[in-house]
């Protein structure tokens, strides 16, 4: 009879366990894509064909950028439902909407570092919460840090952010899609790797942006090695004894004139 009561008493323990387990988790969480298109023809409209942007376009356009803003804020890139590609898409852009938002916001600035002055217990610009995304908030370090390279880990990434000046790679006149994702990150990567104001590799030296300095792992881990990341996209490639050098970073804003 006790071992009845105690198989019984276990039973039911289980079953609420696992129905409060069940609840917990819920059924799958699903939202519906964002279109980008506004922001496409933003970026049409305002940065150039040397990835030089219009800022005062931007301005102009302030109905729109915001109404596009508000898309991004009320989206849930962290829906079931959202592909990977869709997810990774979306936190590009936004990083690349959200740093337009914060120089117009400052407008005049002559680089995006000098935002940062007079913000209390503020590291850097980069640290400024500012960005409201699906009830959450966020500063710029956390979508390229702690989404993009976390989570995507792919180096071409590095490419397509924008952090809004002149040694930058340039911001795309597009906005990044999940149907053209693959091959816009590729295009990207390799402009940059070839962009001689930015990278300079011929057969006995390279260089390069800093940025394969700061990022040295994300490019090691995707090719091996800083070298052969550069060989997997540059026109010229680097003989294996080429000497590999960094060039200063130009902080000051990527402005067309």
């Amino acid at each position: 009879m006790i071992r009845i009561l105690l198989f019984s008493l276990s039973m039911l323990l289980t079953h609420t366990m696992f129905a409060r387990t069940q609840r917990a988790a819920g059924p799958p969480e699903e939202a519906p894509a964002v279109s980008h298109a506004i922001w496409d023809k933003l970026l049409k409209s305002h940065v150039n064909k040397d990835g030089f942007v219009d800022y005062k376009g931007f301005i102009r356009d302030s109905t729109k950028f915001n109404e596009y803003l508000g898309i991004l804020s009320a989206a849930n890139p962290k829906a079931d439902n959202w592909s990977r590609d869709e997810q990774m898409a979306f936190w590009i852009n936004a990083y690349n909407a959200f740093t337009v938002k914060l120089i117009i916001d400052n407008y005049p600035v002559s680089s995006i570092k000098d935002i940062k002055k007079g913000i209390a217990f503020v590291n850097s610009v980069w640290d400024i919460q500012f960005i409201k995304i699906g009830g959450d908030t966020y500063d710029l370090n956390n979508i390229e840090h702690k989404i993009l390279r976390s989570k995507f880990k792919d180096a071409r990434i590095h490419a397509a952010i924008n952090c809004a000046s002149y040694s930058c790679p340039v911001l795309r006149d597009e906005a990044y899609t999940a149907e053209k994702l693959d091959k816009q990150l590729t295009d990207a990567i390799r402009k940059f790797v070839n962009d001689p104001s930015r990278n300079k590799v011929s057969a006995k030296k390279a260089e390069i942006s800093e940025i394969f300095k700061w990022f040295r792992k994300d490019f090691t881990r995707d090719a091996g090695s800083i070298r052969g990341f550069l060989n997997k996209y540059a026109d010229k490639k680097l003989d294996a004894n080429g000497k590999i050098s960094h060039l200063e970073y130009n902080w000051n804003l990527n402005e067309s004139k």
